[in-house]
């Protein structure tokens, strides 16, 4: 793309509430209250409560009002893939993601240039949410949750297998996932399913409305099952998924020799899952590693890279090697939920 002039700074901007476009008077995944809001996909650090108007897919809309109820938004107005949409002084699109169901980087024109906001993102398969789609542009603002060069996440069917050969393993035992309510326990589900495991799953409470509601927007889980309508003796050799603060709950009593199993891409970190206890470690990520956001750095041929929140100096430094402007934003409010 072309190089980017000073003003592109000036219509996309750092405020406290957070990225604010004034040339369309909207901010993007704000981290309060504001009257317009373009949300990117329905993690609670990008999807806040109380907006006055709320753009986004249909199906993040969906997922904040099974979330938050009455207050998603005052109005919550969907947005196709793809479609087009004039606000403002500027075109907007929404493109995929690959981060989540629903998820959507944020596709911004005005004055000849194009920003693209990419939200959280991942480049592999997923079978339970659109691949993403690489834009190029003259802004790339790219997260970097995985923002480090020992980030580099292996081939989810071969984490997937270590689980099942786990559970054949040990017949005698509940595994027990700890799993993210949104995006993280669908995959996995799914996953398992592509893997020819065809077994009814046992889930907690706590992810039974998402689980329903994937299903409900035409992304087949399977038999999914309560944890609370089993004996202890049938949970035996079978696979649980529950948040992953419920492995340290007095909810998982009721399960037989649970073996602990977490999944995430911070499962690479042994320290991390010796600190939540984990026996099997499943490298899961729903998000882009290091190769991937490198990649995706150089193939939509910015010549402006902004990074927003996670590993920030590791990738500003990379892009700089690469001749890129490139710039930390160090936005606030972003957590770990879907990692």
């Amino acid at each position: 793309m072309t190089s980017v002039p000073a003003t592109v700074a000036s219509w996309l901007k750092v405020t406290e509430s957070g990225l604010y476009c004034a040339a369309g008077d909207f901010y993007i995944d704000p981290s309060r209250a504001v009257p317009r809001a373009v949300v990117t996909h329905g993690h609670g650090d990008h999807a806040r409560p109380g907006h006055q108007a709320v753009l986004a897919t249909a199906e993040t809309c969906a997922i904040m009002t099974a979330r938050m109820g009455t207050g998603a938004g005052d109005s919550m107005q969907p947005l196709a893939l793809g479609e087009t949409l004039r606000i403002g002084n500027v075109s907007l699109r929404l493109a995929p993601a690959g981060h989540v169901l629903g998820s959507a980087q944020v596709v911004i024109e005005h004055g000849g240039h194009r920003a693209v906001i990419s939200g959280d993102y991942k480049r592999r398969a997923d079978p339970t949410c659109t691949p993403f789609e690489l834009v190029q542009c003259d802004v790339f603002i790219t997260e970097a949750t995985f923002g480090l060069p020992v980030f580099r996440h292996p081939p989810a069917a071969l984490e997937i297998e270590r689980l099942l050969a786990s559970v054949e393993r040990f017949p005698e035992r509940c595994h027990l996932v700890g799993t993210y309510a949104l995006g993280k326990a669908q995959r996995v589900v799914a996953l398992l399913r592509a893997a020819g495991y065809d077994e009814p799953l046992y889930i907690h409470g706590a992810l039974a409305k998402l689980c329903a509601l994937y299903e409900r927007l035409g992304v087949a889980l399977g038999p999914l099952l309560p944890v609370a309508d089993m004996t202890k003796e049938a949970l035996a050799g079978r696979i649980v998924l529950a948040p992953p603060s419920a492995a340290n709950d007095r909810w998982a009593r009721r399960l037989p020799e649970p073996l602990p199993v977490g999944a995430s891409g911070w499962m690479g970190v042994r320290a991390r899952a010796r600190q939540r206890g984990v026996e099997l470690a499943l490298v899961l990520s729903d998000h882009a590693d290091w190769d991937e956001l490198t990649q995706t750095i150089s193939e939509v041929e910015a010549a402006e890279v902004w990074v927003t929140h996670g590993r920030e100096d590791a990738l500003v430094h990379f892009a700089t090697g690469a001749g890129l402007a490139a710039r930390a934003l160090s936005l606030a409010g972003r957590e770990e939920e879907g990692a």
